[in-house]
């Protein structure tokens, strides 16, 4: 997928955030630390993860300036609400400096943090498919909690199932 206009990438990107948010809101509060083995990232690591990286990484380098990532530990929010609201900002930030671009700017080339070159367009599909690669991740984790989690269009894959033609 090729982006062409700013403005079509903001909608669509919303559109995944919203799927984002959707699983993040059945997260218990009582099991943001947990993770599936010790030294990987826990749930809440996960979330500000996400956050952290769009911002830091992302944003600063379709800045034109180096990755300003640190991480994604406990120090940057603790607590669900807290998370949350760093969630939120993070992403408010991005798509401020997001909606600063022009459609040429797509075009334009940025620095990843080891040094290549890459078009704006292509580091910012970049980003919606880390989101996707942690959102994953996160279902993982909440089905090994038994946390019934949302599905992502609606209807399970039994139920896509069930209303398919039998070949």
């Amino acid at each position: 997928m090729e982006i062409t206009s700013v403005q079509s990438f903001i909608d669509y990107y919303e559109k995944v955030r919203v799927r984002t948010l959707r699983l993040i809101e059945v997260v218990p509060p009582e099991h943001l630390d947990f993770s599936y083995k010790q030294g990987k990232f826990t749930i809440g690591d996960q979330i500000r993860h996400i956050a952290s990286i769009e911002r830091y990484m992302y944003g600063e380098t379709i800045l034109g300036k180096k990755s300003a990532y640190q991480g994604c530990g406990k120090e940057l929010a603790d607590g669900y609400d807290n998370i949350l609201a760093f969630f939120n900002e993070m992403h408010r930030q991005t798509i401020e400096i997001i909606s600063g671009l022009s459609d040429e700017d797509l075009n334009r080339k940025c620095l990843t943090p080891p040094g290549n070159e890459i078009s704006i367009w292509k580091w910012l599909r970049a980003m919606i498919e880390h989101e996707i690669h942690h959102r994953g991740e996160l279902y993982i984790y909440l089905n090994l909690l038994d946390v019934k989690t949302p599905q992502i269009y609606g209807f399970s894959a039994e139920e896509v199932q069930d209303m398919s033609v039998r070949l």
